[in-house]
């Protein structure tokens, strides 16, 4: 594509600030907003056009990104954003909202006129920086070579898996590898934890499994941020919870029992009250201990 689109930031946050860098160097014509201003500045000062409200970084991109905290977030950003919205803007919306906040999303672009593309990723920090986010994506085949230009230098592999973003294909498949991301983590959080309980040297286990089939990179990661005692987040705990509620919602709503998600989320919500919300999703090791 001979012209690049100009995107629309909404949300400078870990994600967002990463996958705006690679805009940027990509060539991309950027317009970025952030609720606390500062966090957007960096930006800026590459090259970006900082808006001090939503309905300024939207004017005249034909590429939104939205990539909050959560579906109310979003809603709140985009209804800030509406005054300047122009029918036949592109909206990718590539928080991890959830299903449940779908539906009001694709009832929010029709009022507009925007084309919803449902886009949640899958990666955290340091693959958001290096452009090799997985992204999960449902939107129709008419704006794919527009938004895909756009794609194509934020993530690795892009995963078409519907034509409907209403139907929240993407945001669903998001939460299913969500709820796996979310087991490894606890499972190796409380690994660490017999281990120190026990009085048993954690790096004795990680060279029993080594090279075997129960050795995966995601050990090594969390295992080294606890042994270290460095909770420096790539996917903060607060995050994580928020997406362990809409799994265990959404396996309530499917009719499925989930049980060893429900005591998931029960743990991470725990290791939150114990102060550790902004720090890695490593942290919830601390649930494992009284204090």
């Amino acid at each position: 594509m001979a012209d690049k689109p100009t995107v629309a930031l909404l949300g400078t946050g870990i994600m967002g600030s990463a996958m705006g860098r690679n805009l940027l160097k990509a060539g991309f014509p950027l317009r970025v907003w952030n609720r606390t201003q500062e966090k957007a500045q960096p930006l800026a000062e590459q090259g970006a056009v900082l808006g001090t409200t939503p309905a300024d970084a939207v004017e005249s991109a034909q590429v939104i990104i939205t990539m909050l905290r959560d579906g109310d977030a979003v809603l709140h950003a985009m209804n800030e954003a509406a005054p300047k919205l122009g029918r036949g803007q592109i909206w990718a919306q590539m928080s991890t909202t959830g299903p449940q906040a779908v539906p009001a999303e694709a009832a929010f672009a029709d009022e507009y006129g925007l084309t919803l593309v449902d886009a949640p990723v899958l990666g955290t920090k340091q693959p958001a920086e290096q452009g090799q986010l997985v992204i999960l994506a449902a939107g129709p085949q008419s704006v794919r070579p527009v938004v895909q230009s756009v794609f194509d230098v934020l993530g690795k592999k892009i995963l078409w898996v519907d034509d409907n973003a209403a139907r929240a294909v993407a945001s669903k498949l998001k939460l299913v590898a969500n709820n796996w991301v979310i087991g490894l983590t606890n499972a190796v959080a409380e690994t660490m934890a017999l281990a120190k309980g026990a009085e048993v040297d954690a790096r004795a286990f990680l060279d029993a499994v080594e090279g075997g089939p129960l050795d995966v990179p995601y050990l090594r990661i969390k295992a080294k941020a606890i042994l270290e005692n460095n909770f420096e987040p790539s996917f903060a705990l607060e995050n994580a919870t928020k997406d362990a509620a809409l799994i265990v919602a959404l396996a309530h709503e499917c009719h499925v029992s989930l049980p060893v998600a429900e005591a998931m989320l029960a743990r991470m919500r725990k290791a939150i009250e114990m102060g550790h919300g902004d720090e890695d999703i490593a942290a919830t090791y601390f649930a494992s201990f009284d204090r």
